[in-house]
């Protein structure tokens, strides 16, 4: 008899946090389905060097979370790699300023799509694959959803949703299927902030009573446990951020 070997799909997997979260969960043994948008090349390259790893152990799935057939498309071709799924991590997540007066309806759509609709219709599809395997669910949420961020009341709000959604489905996927999230904090530089001002950076992590920005290694660590070794946890949203909520 073989050892069954756990699957997980990891939404905006092809870089940043979500690439490190693939490559510790590969590493731990599991086999990974990488979702990407417009990366395809280096959802690709990952994928290629997971696979060097470890033969048949990832594959890269393209999708545009903001088309609903695209969710369901990307559910079906994940659970037809491999036949099963014990975690899914939706961790793709658009991010950009709407100050009031300037946001569109394609702002709300892009925000609300890829930070709420689409995590639960990706959770949906996929409830029966996860409360077969005893799988778990992870939501990247964010410190904002509970601290309003200056010019962002539309992704803050769709974290806020995320959260919530988080607790839902925690209560209604239960006793078979857990449900948390992750708010994590000074991590990355937002992509498109790449030419913020060092003295703007120091004034944020001046408020992070550890007083340093994380690494996407402790997002990618936190998932690890929450997967794997958090039993008797669900219906959590776990901060890592350096005790930068506790400020005021």
């Amino acid at each position: 008899m073989t050892d069954v070997i756990p699957v997980a799909l990891i939404t905006g997997s092809a870089k940043r946090l979500g690439a490190q979260t693939a490559r510790t969960l590969h590493a731990a043994g599991y086999r990974i389905v990488l979702h990407y948008r417009h990366s395809a090349n280096d959802a690709e390259q990952l994928a290629a060097d997971l696979n060097r790893t470890r033969p048949d152990s990832a594959v890269a799935l393209q999708a545009d979370l903001n088309q609903s057939t695209d969710v369901e498309q990307l559910a079906r071709a994940a659970l037809a790699q491999w036949q099963r799924l014990d975690a899914l991590i939706n961790n793709a997540s658009s991010f950009f300023p709407t100050p009031v007066g300037e946001a569109t309806e394609a702002h709300w759509d892009d925000l609300i799509n890829s930070n709420l609709k689409a995590p639960f219709f990706l959770a949906q599809a996929l409830a029966p694959a996860l409360r077969a395997s005893g799988g778990t669910i992870v939501n990247m949420a964010d410190i904002h959803a509970d601290r309003p961020l200056s010019q962002h009341p539309i992704y803050c709000a769709a974290k806020a949703g995320n959260v919530m959604l988080t607790k839902s489905l925690a209560r209604e996927l239960a006793p078979e299927v857990r449900v948390n999230g992750i708010a994590p904090g000074a991590i990355l530089w937002p992509e498109s902030d790449a030419d913020m001002s060092e003295d703007a950076k120091q004034g944020i992590l001046h408020k992070v009573p550890l007083g340093r920005e994380g690494h996407p290694d402790d997002i990618a660590r936190t998932i690890l446990f929450l997967v794997r070794d958090a039993p008797y946890i669900t219906g959590q949203i776990i901060a890592v951020d350096g005790g930068r909520s506790l400020a005021g």
